[in-house]
């Protein structure tokens, strides 16, 4: 997971808008339902705030939109996580490191949704300390399909990993001591 720093991928979720929505619901299901409060930065691409506001409203919870320089670090607590994009809707590539470091002292699920050769030019999302980072695989060239969206990725840390969407490859045993692998990670599409 060079590009992305993190321990485990996902690949082709239908795209990178459905894979940042996924985040939001995999730092509800970390947090049990128990904060319903979600940070989003205003400078996203549009088209991710527009599925996670549809992602939120399913769900039931509240959606904050603004810059993440303005958050209220007094309230914190009731926020289950925050996500930012890098870069950015106007071309901003930012370290977020220190922003990683407070939200994890604090217990929010940090996203960062990440084009993935930015990350040739500065530091990974797991290097800058995100728990879960998505975006879309196009600039891997990954053609269109059939002239729908591009695939999405989905990548978080081992400690994570059994909250994230999809399933994981385990090797198992079957009724008669057999060594058998099952499927507990594949794309959902």
């Amino acid at each position: 997971m060079g590009l992305t720093g993190m321990d485990i991928a996902n690949a082709s979720l239908l795209d990178e808008a459905t894979a940042a929505s996924e985040a939001v619901q995999m730092s509800y299901n970390i947090h049990n339902g128990k904060r319903l409060k979600y940070f989003l930065s205003e400078s996203m691409f549009p088209q991710n705030i527009d599925v996670i506001k549809t992602k939120a409203h399913a769900l039931g919870l509240e959606l904050v939109i603004g810059n993440v320089k303005d958050f209220d670090w007094s309230k914190a607590e009731e926020y289950m996580g925050l996500m930012t994009q890098n870069p950015d809707n106007f071309g901003n590539l930012k370290n977020h490191s220190e922003l990683a470091a407070k939200l994890a002292e604090n217990q929010i699920v940090f996203t960062l949704c990440i084009d993935l050769l930015s990350s040739v030019l500065c530091k990974s999302a797991g290097d800058m300390g995100a728990d879960i980072t998505v975006g879309s695989a196009q600039r891997m060239g990954v053609p269109m399909a059939f002239g729908g969206p591009h695939p999405g990725f989905f990548a978080t840390t081992d400690k994570l990993k059994r909250k994230m969407p999809g399933r994981v490859i385990g090797i198992s045993k079957d009724v008669h001591g057999n060594q058998a692998f099952r499927m507990a990670m594949q794309t959902r599409e």
